[in-house]
Parts: C-alpha cells; structure tokens; sequence
C-alpha cells in the first residue's frame, strides 16, 4: 500500500525549512517535525505491518520514530525528490531490516526444541518461519528496487533526466537497446570520456562517434537513455544492473 502525502506549496516550503533547519542542528525544529508528522511514519510502519501502531505501545513504532529522525538526516535536498518520499522509503527499509531479524532469530531456534510430544506443532512452526522468511525476502527486494529507482530518479535530475522518461525514450528493438548498453559501456570503460560525462553532464558524442559503430544521428537520438545506463552501470545499483544483464 503507498502512502499519500498531498501537500500545499506553501506547507511543502515549510517542511523543507523545517528539515534544513534541523540537519543545521536545531533541535527545535527536529521535534517539530518528529511531532507533526507522526502519524505519517506511524501510518506507513502500520502498513508495512498491518495493524495499527501506537508509540510507547509497540516496537515497531518506535522503529518508525527512529527511522524518521534518520531520514532527517540524510535527505539531500538537491535531488529534487520530496522529503516524505525519502522518508517514507527510509521508514519501509528499517521495517522490512526489523522482519528480516526477526525471521532469522526464529531460525536460530534448537531443531531439539520440537522434538517433543509437539513435534508437529514445531515442524508447522518452522514451516511458517521458512515461508515468513521468503516473503520478507520478497518485499525487501521490491523495496531496494524501489530505493534503487528513487536514488537513480534523484541523480537522473542533475543530467536533465527524469526516470519517467525512460519508457518513452527507450528504443523499441532489442537490437537498438544493445547497441546502446554497448555504447554505455564503451563510454564508462574509458576513465576520461566518463570524466566528461560526469562532470559535463553530457555524452562526449565526438569521441563516442570515433569508438563505436553507433552514427552520431543515433547518439543524439538515445543521448538520455544511453546516460541512464551508464549512471546505472557505474553506480550502487545492483538489481538494475542485474536487470540489464538479463538476456530478453
């Protein structure tokens, strides 16, 4: 379930002072925002676990809290993301860390403990740890996607590049989008056309033209997809990577 957070602009220009604010070291301003926007990090913890989370009641609300305060922390804003998309990310991770400790605690759990007059009530129990387990698995892999996707959005926004553009400018044949990953390779394997794209902000086309069998027509056309995968390439991506690695 995905949290909704509409804000007016004018309430948009207040949280962004208030979180300055607090990373400038305002204390203040840090319980201001802990305060206010409780029930936003509590509402997306309580989704994450299904039921209803009380701070001072339940764990994971405090975990909530924490993961909040920490997202206070690390928001940059000059991604151009907002602030409660990067926290409520950050408040999923920490829930889905919580589970995934959990599940392995109960792991650790003697296989002598079952061998009782219960033994089947354990082998259940550690039937349902086992399932628990893959499905945690699942869900903290859809939510580093979803990391990963917000993080290359943010530095996709430095270059001009927004990720929903992507699916328009993508080429349409296999053999298009090919010839582009290989060209986005050629561009980070040499360390001085990547200098230039990283600190340009653009493809070095004059220099890619001479390397690659790609026209400069067609290196223009594909211009922000090609950045795309090279961002991806040279960057901590690793389930996007893996998707480009994966045969069609």
């Amino acid at each position: 379930m995905t949290t909704t957070h509409a804000h007016k602009p004018d309430e948009r220009g207040q949280l962004a002072d208030l979180v300055a604010r607090a990373q400038a070291g305002d204390g203040n301003a840090r319980e201001q925002l802990l305060q206010d926007y409780r029930p936003f990090y509590l509402r997306v913890a309580s989704n994450c676990c299904r039921k209803y989370l009380v701070l001072g009641r339940d764990d994971k609300a405090s975990i909530a809290m924490i993961a909040f305060n920490e997202a206070i922390d690390s928001f940059d804003s000059a991604g151009g993301a907002s602030f409660l998309s990067f926290a409520e990310i950050v408040v999923k991770r920490r829930m889905v860390d919580y589970f995934r400790r959990q599940s392995r605690k109960s792991e650790e759990i003697p296989l002598s403990t079952f061998e009782t007059e219960d033994n089947e009530d354990g082998i259940l129990q550690r039937i349902e740890s086992k399932e628990a387990h893959t499905v945690l698995q699942i869900q903290e892999e859809t939510e580093q996607r979803r990391e990963e996707i917000f993080r290359l959005d943010q530095l996709l926004s430095h270059y001009g590049i927004r990720f929903s553009e992507l699916v328009k400018i993508s080429p349409k044949h296999q053999d298009a989008r090919d010839r582009a990953l290989q060209v986005a390779r050629t561009l980070v394997g040499d360390p001085e056309l990547l200098a230039y794209l990283t600190r340009k902000k653009s493809l070095p086309l004059k220099e890619l033209e001479s390397r690659v069998k790609v026209s400069r027509k067609t290196l223009e056309r594909q211009r922000k997809y090609i950045i795309t995968l090279a961002l991806i390439l040279i960057g901590d991506f690793y389930h996007l990577q893996e998707y480009l690695n994966r045969p069609e």
